[in-house]
């Protein structure tokens, strides 16, 4: 198993590695909408735990993980301080109405408690969602999740789209890579300690765009392979990677299901009861 651009090509052996593909994109999707229907951090707070020690067991190169980390917490940053430029009022909103002020700069700009509180879920939301869409690619393969997406009624053609370029990803860094090391052998410096980001970003396109191009002729070959052995021509197919469901995966259904169940309660509630809140504030 190759963890190195998150992309597994062959099953781990861990317990949610294990898991089939159909229980593996349910979950996921039921968890997507988990996140989105509430702002409520008794409810994101245990999905953030659950998810973290999943993320752990699959035992990832941390190395790996720790940049698209930063990167998240860099741009989920950035993304919060420009909502409060934008809507600096926005904690009152969200909280019931009442909005305490601890520093004021301007008329229009000041931090409250309610923003402060808002702001913070807000950007807790966004990395429990990073938890557990890192925890579902680390735990999935392409094959497993072309499976799933066919057992959720998508259509098989779009599946093996997704399939494919999930399997070029790895193929791409791999060739990226070996370019780069080869470049550096002929003495175009691209050490971050040596050279400059601007130079590092210019070489880096210069490598990127010949593989892209490349990819595209790949790809062209592997259409032609599939017309050629009739893919397309059945409404239906099956996926050599979809095995028989285990117990691990009963117990994970009946998991999703009742977590499902929970979603539509939730959002029905919350959409035709009356609350003062749009949110769970506790010094209201």
């Amino acid at each position: 198993m190759n963890n190195e651009l998150l992309i597994n090509l062959i099953p781990g052996s861990t317990w949610l590695h294990k898991l089939t593909g159909k229980t593996k994109v349910r979950m996921f999707l039921i968890l997507l909408v988990y996140i989105i229907m509430s702002f409520d951090i008794r409810l994101l707070l245990p999905l953030f735990i659950i998810s973290f020690a999943g993320l752990i067991s699959l035992k990832p190169k941390w190395k790996t993980l720790k940049y698209i980390f930063i990167i998240a917490i860099i741009m989920n940053s950035i993304n919060i301080i420009l909502y409060w430029v934008v809507k600096p009022y926005c904690g009152s909103d969200w909280c019931g109405g009442s909005n305490t002020v601890l520093l004021r700069f301007t008329e229009r700009y000041f931090i409250s408690a309610e923003s402060i509180w808002y702001l913070s879920i807000r950007f807790f939301k966004m990395m429990t969602s990073l938890m557990v869409s890192m925890t579902f690619v680390l735990s999935i393969t392409p094959s497993e999740l072309a499976a799933g997406l066919y057992s959720v009624k998508v259509p098989y053609k779009i599946c093996t789209i997704f399939s494919i370029a999930f399997r070029y990803i790895p193929d791409i860094g791999r060739d990226f890579e070996n370019i780069k090391i080869s470049m550096q052998v002929r003495g175009i410096e691209l050490d971050p300690k040596k050279a400059s980001i601007l130079t590092r970003l210019k070489q880096n396109i210069l490598i990127l765009m010949p593989l892209i191009i490349t990819s595209f002729d790949r790809v062209g070959n592997i259409a032609n392979a599939m017309d050629l052995r009739g893919y397309g021509k059945g409404k239906t197919r099956t996926y050599y990677s979809e095995r028989e469901e285990e117990k691990s995966d009963q117990i994970m259904k009946v998991i999703y299901s009742l977590l499902a169940v929970f979603c539509i309660y939730w959002i029905i509630t919350r959409n035709i009861m009356p609350h003062s809140a749009k949110m769970w504030y506790p010094f209201s």
